[in-house]
């Protein structure tokens, strides 16, 4: 089934936002990975560093229509891909919800069309993570923008 929205998070200011997150086990693994219009990584708005961390969540960003989502799941690194782009962001009945347009799938071997290029890192970032055993830690993050804010 086509995914056509996305349930998001609301900071305490109220903003949308989104969280990284996911992990590997033995055999199976989960991502979400969040990114710029095009495809950069962004700097997070908060960084989680208590409780249960382990294929948790790990970073929170703040999310606006442009914005790429990317959702890896595996078996035995069989994996399926989507990426979506954010369209609009809206309440609807009392939660925040984004709006989002597929881009692009990968299943059964391939992509449904060539991957485009500014894709391919948030992509190989969502792999890295579904396949990183009990990750607790963000992995598409912008560290070099960190000091600015």
């Amino acid at each position: 089934m086509k995914k056509t929205k996305i349930d998001l998070q609301k900071t305490k200011r109220g903003y949308p936002a989104l969280w990284e997150e996911g992990g590997g086990y033995s055999n199976t693994g989960y991502a979400t990975i969040i990114a710029g219009p095009n495809g950069e990584p962004l700097f997070p708005v908060y960084i989680n560093r208590r409780g249960r961390l382990c294929c948790g969540l790990h970073a929170l960003f703040l999310v606006q229509p442009g914005y790429l989502v990317v959702e890896a799941d595996h078996h035995r690194r069989d994996f399926v891909i989507d990426v979506y782009r954010i369209r609009a962001i809206h309440e609807e009945e009392g939660r925040l919800v984004a709006d989002v347009d597929r881009v692009n799938r990968f299943s059964r071997g391939e992509w449904e069309v060539d991957l485009q290029p500014e894709l391919e890192e948030p992509v190989r970032a969502a792999k890295e993570k579904a396949t990183c055993y009990h990750c607790k830690r963000p992995v598409y993050v912008d560290w070099e923008h960190e000091e600015a804010r």
